[in-house]
């Protein structure tokens, strides 16, 4: 067997718009319903959501069929946390709250094998189908994708050092922590907030590093794609069920 390609990462590298849901629902047969909608990436989310591993395993299993990418995020930069959700499938990882250079390192050095970094070695895992796969070891930092996530006015301060590391494919944006960090909490629509917004994507584009973000509302996702945002988040699982739901409920009541 070869290993598996990361199709999201060869886009990233090609700037070609890739379109996202954020799953938050803890669900594999959610996500096995959203992976037919024709997402280009799923993000399994375990930093806000109650997603422990063996829940985050079936949800790797029932994307494996769709032609969408599979995105993890941990809880936090633990390297323990990221090896173990390597070691069950996940090709691409978005690691949140990065706020420097040194950071973001550690978080390339948690996704690669010795020499180049400090993950763990395991030969027969879930992620190189139990041995089956040949030269996992030596072909698997290849095909993974390292995001992190930027999401404090310090962390901003530092974008271009943390954004230039080695071994980063792409910088996230997170719009609410970014608001609460710049004094707006619960409003990412502030123009202090959306003006960060713009000028991280465009110290990005200078540079040739991806960038993306989260929005559930239709006109900033539209406005964040013109500014050059290339990864965007279009809504989440936990939305389309409540919105839908609460729709359907006031058609008859």
């Amino acid at each position: 067997m070869q290993i598996q390609q990361n199709h999201f990462k060869q886009a990233l590298k090609e700037g070609r718009l890739q379109i996202g849901l954020w799953s938050s629902l803890c669900s594999n047969i959610a996500v096995e319903v959203i992976g037919d909608s024709g997402f280009d990436w799923i993000l399994i989310d375990s930093e806000h959501a109650p997603n422990e591993l063996s829940g985050i395993v079936s949800q790797l299993q029932a994307l494996s069929a769709a032609q969408t990418t599979a995105i993890v995020r941990p809880a936090w930069l633990d390297t323990v946390a990221i090896k173990r959700i390597l070691d069950v499938g996940a090709q691409s990882v978005l690691v949140p709250y990065v706020q420097n250079e040194a950071e973001a390192k550690l978080a390339v050095a948690s996704v690669r094998y010795p020499p180049a970094g400090i993950r763990g070695v395991a030969p027969v895992i879930r992620a190189s189908h139990y041995g089956r796969v040949d030269n996992y070891l030596a072909d698997a930092d290849s095909q993974l994708c390292l995001l992190v996530q930027i999401e404090t006015a310090a962390a901003l301060n530092h974008l271009e050092a943390i954004a230039n590391v080695d071994g980063v494919d792409g910088i996230f944006i997170g719009p609410s922590d970014l608001a609460a960090s710049l004094g707006h909490i619960g409003n990412p629509a502030h123009a202090d907030v959306q003006a960060a917004i713009r000028g991280a994507v465009t110290q990005l584009q200078a540079i040739g590093k991806p960038a993306g973000i989260l929005t559930s509302n239709t006109e900033e996702a539209r406005r964040y794609i013109e500014w050059g945002y290339t990864f965007v988040a279009v809504g989440s699982d936990i939305n389309v069920l409540r919105f839908g739901a609460d729709a359907l409920v006031k058609k008859f009541k």
